[in-house]
């Protein structure tokens, strides 16, 4: 008898307080171990975002801030701390839309986001949170370190979550991948009826960054999560492909 397809979604709970300079690879291998449940070879880790940024420094206290007079002018109609403003200009390739208190831009890595992805939830009072500079590279980081504490390949993906156009709520999705394709391509293939398939390309790294955050949750402090059993193709293009080139993007 076969074995339906199937995989798992593991949290890692215990991982604790995050501050910068942490070797999180090391905390979250330890308390995988802990609970039973230790990294093995071919798993995927999904880890939030905030984590990284914390270990890596990227946060920000809004009294060193000095906002500038475009700051200035937008935050009352944001209804906004103009420091913050400020932070979030400096993180934008530029601004998609000011509407409503929203403000959505385009950070320097391409990504299209509320507040250029700055979070001022779960860290210190007066302090903000700020993407990665490279959240490819923090993935490999972790990839690379997880390999020499444990002695085992894993796959990587550091997460945000963002909203969406036309549909109410946040999901989480991949702003970081190491060590497989972020997109799943059937190109070509045939339906069961012999249609080639012309459109049917997907976003693999963000189904499983969604499918990891329920598990994951913003108030329940479990930032990381094992994907387990899944076959993933080896690549290292990392996050880029899931940008939409401006040319085939209708909505930019």
């Amino acid at each position: 008898m076969t074995r339906p397809p199937r995989y798992e979604v593991i949290g890692i709970e215990g991982i604790g307080e995050v501050r910068p300079g942490d070797d999180i690879a090391r905390l979250i291998v330890e308390a995988a171990a802990r609970q039973g449940t230790p990294v093995a070879s071919s798993d995927l880790l999904v880890i939030g975002q905030k984590i990284v940024s914390k270990a890596e420094g990227r946060l920000v206290k809004l009294a060193d801030v000095q906002p500038s007079p475009i700051a200035l002018a937008m935050a009352p109609g944001l209804a906004k701390d103009p420091r913050l403003v400020e932070v979030i200009l400096k993180e934008s390739r530029r601004v998609v839309r000011m509407d409503k208190g929203v403000l959505i831009t385009e950070t320097h890595h391409g990504w299209i986001c509320a507040n250029a992805g700055i979070d001022q939830s779960n860290v210190d009072a007066d302090s903000v949170a700020l993407l990665p500079e490279d959240s490819d590279r923090s993935a490999r980081a972790v990839r690379d370190r997880v390999r020499a504490l444990a002695g085992v390949e894993v796959f990587v993906i550091v997460t945000d979550t963002f909203g969406r156009p036309w549909r109410e709520g946040l999901t989480n999705v991949a702003i970081g991948i190491a060590g497989f394709a972020p997109l799943l391509s059937y190109l070509g293939e045939r339906d069961p009826a012999g249609r080639p398939l012309q459109a049917t390309i997907l976003a693999l790294a963000d189904e499983l960054a969604g499918a990891a955050e329920p598990v994951m949750g913003k108030l329940d402090r479990v930032p990381a999560a094992i994907v387990r059993g899944l076959a993933l193709r080896p690549s290292e293009e990392g996050s880029k492909p899931l940008l939409r080139e401006p040319a085939r993007d209708l909505f930019r």
